[in-house]
């Protein structure tokens, strides 16, 4: 994955008249296909088996899923658009994290493709918003909602997300902590 440097995430937008745009989900996307993949990321999100996840997220959903990637328990897919979802090699996913690549709003809905680079650590809760990329090595913290692009190997969260320590800061931080403990 080529890491697109970006501050803001990039979706579509697609304007609606009348009612709200989730009225009008069924223009968006086939009833048959939702129902599809609601059974296949319900199924997913109990097993306990991390291969067989990512077997169902590419043959089904049309995922890109990397080698040893970890899908925790409850994980929440984007049920209408969950080809638009990349996830790199050795990357975990917390538990009970949600992954959208779509927004239904009032006037308007949004579509954006989620890209989540090689080794990813995304902690429990977090809920990730469509059209953001997530940088090679990067950690978001528990809880945290991401709204905008992740630099590689930076740590961030909370809600709003806020960066916590840059990838120069991180390497710092590991280095003393080795540095200490050989001396212990």
């Amino acid at each position: 994955m080529a890491w697109r440097k970006r501050a803001v995430r990039k979706t579509k937008r697609f304007p609606v008249e009348g009612p709200n745009s989730l009225w009008h989900v069924y223009k968006t996307v086939p009833f048959w296909k939702v129902m599809r993949n609601f059974i296949v990321i319900q199924l997913a999100r109990y097993s306990p088996f991390l291969s067989f996840k990512n077997w169902l997220y590419r043959t089904f959903l049309q995922m890109e899923v990397g080698p040893q990637t970890s899908f925790g328990l409850m994980v929440m897919l984007d049920i209408m658009f969950p080809e638009k979802i990349t996830v790199g090699k050795n990357s975990v996913i917390g538990y009970n994290t949600t992954i959208l690549a779509h927004e239904y709003l009032i006037k308007e809905y949004r579509l954006g493709d989620v890209i989540i680079g090689d080794e990813v650590m995304i902690g429990a809760n977090s809920t990730i918003l469509p059209g953001v990329v997530i940088g090679n090595g990067a950690i978001v913290a528990a809880g945290t909602v991401v709204h905008r692009n992740i630099e590689p190997g930076s740590f961030v969260g909370g809600n709003p997300m806020r960066v916590i320590y840059t990838k120069e800061e991180m390497q710092k931080r590991t280095e003393e902590n080795e540095s200490a403990t050989t001396y212990q």
